[in-house]
């Protein structure tokens, strides 16, 4: 008996230009809790990218805006594929703020960035519907699970799911925390393929979890200079709460999804984990492996874009799925047969794993 199966058939993704160094902060004004901070810029900036491993980040053009670049992870996805455009069924669109335009700081989400996709790709069919999924950083991997969901149902043979973000049009200058995010985007085919045999591939199992109650750890607020008086919103983060609470939970969901999906802990060749913090995702991989009895992690087990990425949010997973299957990160590659991981947390408090054998 035939069983459908949900395939990553195309990758795509967009990197801005726009290089930003520590430098970029060098002039900033760095406040906590309404104090100004008493420390030189360059401490503040160093002590950053000790503790989150981030020495650069990416911005977009000041034209562009977030619709744009997940247009062209999403183009770069299809013409990856080799399918026609018309044939896709869905389209969905990772984000959580929408396109902001530089120096405004209001988020525009009507219509739906899938569907202002949707038109940039010049797709005319009306079956191909276009919506788009807020969830955090997490909103890709989500994406992808929905993405199943559509496909298992019998509703849907591809869909595109998009995952791109614009943070820096949202980030506060004057938040030590803001050094930490980043724009980009990332872009997958997921198609349904009739499996013959009884050997699974594809996306084998899937795990998400919400913490509501924590869901002040990542919030929209208010500037943190208190002469600020305009009513902008900016993205804050309790960094440390958040850590704990992701090296605590995130390694529990991700042996749930493994479990799951009756895939040994050992067979696992990489796991495609959030870009949010380095030191922060290889403690959520040593706590993954202690669950399971193991001291040791592998070697080359997860693959890091976050020193020079940043964190763009929805965009980090796909855009490391994207990188390592065309081998642009040193040291990784994927073979047919493998067994991996991907899994992300963030607002909400939203936590999620897919299992999937390439």
């Amino acid at each position: 008996m035939n069983k459908i199966q949900s395939v990553i058939t195309g990758t795509g993704s967009y990197i801005p230009e726009n290089i930003i160094s520590g430098k970029h902060f060098l002039e900033h004004t760095f406040f906590d809790g309404g104090v100004k901070i008493d420390k030189e810029n360059e401490e503040i900036i160093q002590k950053f990218a000790d503790i989150t491993e981030i020495n650069e980040r990416r911005y977009i053009d000041d034209n562009q805006l977030n619709h744009d670049i997940g247009f062209i992870a999403a183009q770069r996805a299809i013409e990856d594929a080799g399918i026609d455009k018309e044939t896709l069924d869905y389209i969905l669109f990772c984000h959580n703020f929408g396109d902001v335009k530089l120096g405004s700081n209001r988020v525009d989400m009507l219509p739906a960035l899938a569907a202002k996709v949707k038109l940039q790709l010049g797709i005319v069919n009306p079956d191909c519907v276009a919506f788009d999924i807020i969830f955090g950083c997490p909103g890709w991997v989500q994406g992808m699970i929905q993405a199943d969901y559509l496909i298992k149902s019998g509703d849907a043979k591809k869909v595109l799911v998009i995952g791109a973000e614009t943070l820096s049009r949202i980030v506060d200058p004057h938040d030590r925390d803001s050094m930490i995010f980043a724009d980009g985007a990332g872009a997958t085919i997921l198609e349904a393929v009739e499996g013959e045999s009884e050997e699974k591939t594809g996306i084998l199992a899937h795990k998400a979890q919400t913490h509501a109650s924590h869901a002040d750890m990542l919030i929209m607020g208010a500037s943190n200079d208190p002469a600020e008086a305009n009513g902008n919103a900016y993205i804050k983060m309790k960094g440390r709460k958040l850590y704990e609470f992701a090296v605590i939970t995130v390694p529990q969901l991700v042996k749930q999804a493994i479990d799951k999906s009756g895939v040994d802990v050992k067979q696992i060749k990489m796991v495609f984990i959030h870009q949010a913090n380095g030191k922060m995702d290889h403690a959520i991989m040593k706590r993954l492996f202690k669950l399971y009895g193991e001291d040791t992690i592998p070697e080359k087990l997860v693959p890091m874009t976050i020193s020079w990425l940043g964190n763009s949010s929805v965009a980090t997973v796909p855009t490391l799925i994207d990188l390592v299957l065309k081998n642009k990160v040193d040291g990784y590659q994927i073979q047919k047969g493998d067994h991996a991981v991907f899994a992300s947390v963030g607002a909400g408090m939203h936590i999620n794993a897919i299992v999937y054998k390439f």
